[in-house]
Parts: structure tokens; C-alpha cells; sequence
């Protein structure tokens, strides 16, 4: 099994899952979209993912808010009000009998081309939209173990040319970043932004511990992500010191702990960083925001 902080544990239900596509279901082999998908041939598109606890989608206004603004930065009017889609995302789990431990993904394009091209006015149908919901368990392996993470080259971009909250189906950056961490033996990747702080990580955001603080970064270069703002948010509910702010690498080597965060695999202790261990072991701060994010995702 792939280690990192999308590890799920194998579920046989996956294989039969019914995918909508514009309101339609189909089974995975089926759900097809077209070759001249605005998505496909150039990134241009939203989409979010959320999870299903216990029958309710965890922070779904945060989730949703997200959705919309993402659609509003690049001029993209979504074919739905915030009801519809809850709406159509409740029909895809019910037809999937899903309760919980659910993973669902939302997409979004512009739509179909008339020909390849960049050109949002050579779009000639509506925008074409995804639901994908799979039976996803975060793998207890990932939270036990930890994971590794090595700095990559690549750095997080300023708003002025891609924001990097834009939740974009071009995530090239991102993955480019994690190709460099795989072919340095880490799980994932540390991005720093471009003034050479540390930003974040390529599908998660990052936090270290220093004493009895919490620092993550200051949120400028980094995916607004809704798991890291409730721990943000657990931290002043509970008096723990949380600061974004801007640190280096000097910080993140001496840290007592890290973690990162994320809507999937909520908090995951980071063991080392570029080939250094990451404090003595122990991880008592993020061990205390894990089980009070997991009591926040239970009765929020």
C-alpha cells in the first residue's frame, strides 16, 4: 500500500460505486466525459472534496463557500444553487446506500470545447459536473506511523498569477512537488513559498509545534483548507497559543512536533523532514488537536 496521508483501507464496495455525471449515474467504468472537456484539455475547472460522518457532511457551508469562491475567481457560473448540489450529492450517496467513512469529490468544468483551445468563449455547452463518492477509511497506518516529508524546489506561487486557495483542476505545481519528495524517499512534500518561507506541503497543510505553541503559516501562499482552520479555530476554544506566522526551515528542524492537515486523513503526525527526525518522539499537542478535531467532526 502507497504511505501517506491518502491512505484508505481497501474497500470491494469501490468497485461497484455509481458516479453521477450531470445528474446522470453511472458505474465507474462507464462515467465517462468528453476529450474536448474544458477540464481536460486545460485544467479549467473547481472542484472539492468533503467527508461523510455518521451520515453528515462534515463543515458543508465551509466546503460549499470554498466551491463558490473558486467559481467566482474564474468567472464560472455554477449550473446549481448550494441546495441543488447538496441535493445531488445526497442522491449519489442514498443510490450508494453510504452512511459513513464516505469520501465524495465535486468537479466542475467550464464545459465542452468546440475545438482545443484556452478560449472560454469557444465553450459550447454547460459546465460539466462530477460527483464521486467512494467508501474511503482513512488508513489507521498513516496516523500510528506518521509520515515523512522532504523541502521541495518547487515553491507555492503569490496570488498575482495563481492564488494558491484556488482549488483548480491543475494541480501541477503540487504534483511536480510531490515527484520530487517520492524520488527522495519521503511520503510527501514540504513547499516552501517564494520569499523562502514554509508555506505548506503539496496536498495538506503543515503546523509545527514549539513548546507549548502552535505555528502554521501565515496562509498567504497556501490552500485555505478547512481542517486547518478549525484546528486554528480548536486551538483558541481550548487556550492553546496557535501563530500564523512566517518561519524557515531553521524552525522546522528544531520543532518539538509537526503535523499536517487535511479534510481526508484530518491530523498526521510528521515523523521526519529531509532525513531529520522531528523532536523525541513523543507527540502530546498533536496527539490533544487530534482528538479534539475528531470530537468537533462528531458533534459540529
Amino acid at each position: 500500500m502507497i504511505h501517506g496521508t491518502h491512505n484508505a483501507e481497501p474497500d470491494s464496495r469501490n468497485e461497484d460505486v455509481l458516479i453521477s455525471v450531470n445528474s446522470e449515474l453511472f458505474t465507474r467504468d462507464e462515467a465517462k466525459i468528453s476529450v474536448f472537456d474544458s477540464g481536460y484539455l486545460v485544467g479549467d475547472g473547481v472542484w472539492e472534496a468533503m467527508r461523510l460522518y455518521e451520515g453528515k457532511l462534515a463543515f458543508l457551508d465551509l466546503h460549499l463557500d470554498r466551491l463558490w469562491a473558486g467559481a467566482a475567481a474564474i468567472h464560472l457560473a455554477l449550473p446549481f444553487s448550494r441546495e441543488e448540489l447538496v441535493g445531488s450529492i445526497r442522491e449519489v450517496l442514498d443510490a450508494n446506500e453510504m452512511v459513513s467513512d464516505v469520501h465524495v469529490r465535486v468537479m466542475v468544468t467550464r464545459g465542452i470545447k468546440k475545438t482545443p483551445s484556452q478560449d472560454p468563449r469557444l465553450t459550447i455547452s454547460g459546465p460539466n459536473v462530477v460527483i464521486i463518492a467512494e467508501h474511503k477509511k482513512a488508513s489507521e497506518d498513516s496516523a500510528s506511523r506518521g509520515i515523512t516529508l522532504f523541502t521541495s524546489t518547487i515553491r507555492r506561487g503569490s496570488p498575482d498569477y495563481l492564488d494558491p486557495r484556488l482549488n483548480c483542476h491543475s494541480k501541477l505545481h503540487e504534483v511536480q512537488a510531490l515527484a520530487q519528495a517520492l524520488e527522495a524517499g519521503a511520503d510527501e512534500a514540504l513547499m516552501l513559498d517564494v520569499r523562502g518561507f514554509v508555506s505548506t506541503c503539496n496536498a495538506t497543510n503543515f503546523f509545527i509545534v514549539r513548546g507549548c505553541e502552535v505555528w502554521t503559516s501565515t496562509g498567504a501562499y497556501c490552500m485555505n483548507g478547512i481542517t486547518r482552520h478549525n484546528v486554528i479555530r480548536i486551538c483558541s476554544e481550548n487556550d492553546i497559543v496557535c501563530r500564523e506566522k512566517d518561519f524557515s526551515l531553521f524552525d522546522v528542524y528544531s520543532a518539538d512536533e509537526a503535523f499536517v492537515t487535511g479534510s481526508f486523513g484530518g491530523l498526521t503526525p510528521v515523523t521526519k523532514i529531509d532525513g531529520r527526525i522531528i523532536g523525541d518522539g513523543s507527540r502530546p499537542m498533536t496527539e490533544r488537536l487530534s482528538g479534539l478535531y475528531k470530537e468537533l467532526v462528531k458533534n459540529g
